[in-house]
């Protein structure tokens, strides 16, 4: 069973503070941007810090994550969805113009639909 985590802890506040960093490194390097709202960044953020502490990766946190029946210890999420994850650059970005978690999208998508 996993342990709590403890969201106001250091631990995740540093967590926190990389993730940042990771995604807006993955929008430099891909050309992307974050999505227009605020909130769902923040919200995908904090998810993502929070898997990665939990499961030692940044599992999409719209996916469930389960502990892999063939390798306890280990866990994959559905369609191994870590960000940024092979549907969002291969399809959902390219023809949508934003992931299905909408922390990443094009430039031209920000532009359309930004508040």
């Amino acid at each position: 069973m996993l342990q709590p985590l403890d969201m106001n802890s250091e631990v995740f506040k540093a967590e926190l503070e990389k993730t940042e960093r990771f995604a807006d490194k993955v929008c430099e390097s891909r050309g992307w941007v974050l999505g227009p709202n605020a909130d769902v960044n923040e919200g995908v953020i904090m998810g993502l810090a929070r898997h990665k502490l939990l499961y030692g990766k940044r599992f999409c946190p719209c996916y469930m994550v389960e502990e892999d029946q063939d390798r306890p210890g280990h866990f994959k999420s559905s369609d191994d969805r870590i960000c940024p994850c092979k549907p969002a650059i291969e399809k959902e970005i390219p023809e949508e113009g934003i992931c299905h978690c909408q922390i990443y999208c094009t430039p031209e998508y920000f532009e359309a639909h930004k508040k």
